[in-house]
């Protein structure tokens, strides 16, 4: 079931899409946060034609929410601002990563998915990967399966790269093509804004744009090393060194990403601007909540079509 309103998906103010009832014993519920690229480097490109990265990884609060009623026949139902935009729900990245799972589990337990998509589509946070996540996690609690159950990782690595990292949400280390993973890494209080101009882009495309060759490297400089001891200045003079390489590309293919970039940095408090994942989404993070409020209000009143959530980041 779709439920959307008005023209514009991103525009705020839209009736609040309808909850499934918590109270029902029956209805499990999972949030599904957006994934934000803190850094993203891209180290180069190996024979078989992945690109490798390396990427610090945080989880904003917000996210869509997804919620399973076992027992049912595997499916899935969307609403929210942005369902209409999910595209073919059989194609949907949480019934891939079900029957994943359902491969390599005997007699899993399925059920019917509901789905409020809030985020933004194509848009560089890991949207889809995070909805897949929270299926692995609610297939998990339905069949009595723990988190760190290696077939969970299976499921998770075959369903798309950024799976893996969604599957706990919390910040640390993404290597490789996503399934080199560093232990969690505890974040110093960080408040911040996430924005997105409503053009949705695809990671192949950026990829594609750089046009690196496989078996090639790129040497643009190392990646900065964050231990779990830093304070908030500490850590963003770490972050400062780091840097999204897909940015350039990404900006050529949608210039409005530039704008979103250089409107968060002329903010009164901004700290840091970046483009996370292949865009088009940026965030900032600022000196303080008053900061980030006050820039959220003057963003939407110069660009009432675009996405913009307020976000402590972990």
């Amino acid at each position: 079931m779709f439920s959307f309103h008005g023209s514009n998906p991103f525009r705020s103010g839209h009736a609040r899409p309808w909850i499934l009832p918590l109270s029902s014993p029956a209805v499990l519920v999972e949030r599904a946060p957006a994934k934000i690229n803190l850094t993203l480097h891209v180290l180069g490109r190996s024979d078989d034609g992945w690109h490798q990265l390396e990427s610090l990884v945080a989880f904003s609060c917000g996210g869509d929410q997804l919620s399973l009623t076992p027992g049912e026949p595997l499916g899935l139902t969307l609403e929210g601002p942005t369902a209409p935009l999910a595209g073919d729900n059989d194609q949907n990245l949480v019934l891939k990563a079900a029957r994943n799972l359902g491969q390599q589990i005997e007699n899993l337990k399925f059920g019917a998915f509901h789905l409020v998509k809030r985020l933004p589509v194509a848009a560089g946070i890991g949207g889809g990967s995070s909805d897949a996540a929270a299926a692995l996690r609610l297939l998990a609690r339905t069949n009595g399966i723990p988190l760190d159950d290696p077939r969970l990782m299976a499921a998770a690595r075959a369903t798309g790269a950024d799976v893996p990292v969604c599957l706990e949400r919390r910040a640390r280390m993404m290597r490789g093509v996503g399934e080199q993973l560093g232990e969690p890494l505890p974040l110093p209080p960080l408040v911040g804004l996430i924005v997105n101009p409503g053009q949705a882009l695809e990671t192949k495309a950026v990829f594609s744009r750089m046009n690196l060759t496989p078996g090639s490297q790129t040497h643009y400089g190392p990646h900065p090393a964050f231990s779990p001891n830093l304070d908030s200045s500490g850590f963003l003079a770490l972050l400062r060194k780091g840097r999204n390489d897909m940015e350039d590309a990404a900006s050529v293919l949608a210039p409005v990403i530039g704008d979103v970039l250089a409107i968060l940095s002329a903010a009164r408090g901004c700290q840091l601007a970046r483009m996370s994942g292949s865009g088009a989404t940026c965030f900032a993070l600022f000196s303080d909540c008053r900061a980030a409020a006050k820039a959220k209000k003057v963003i939407l009143q110069a660009h009432p079509n675009w996405w913009v959530k307020s976000c402590a980041f972990r």
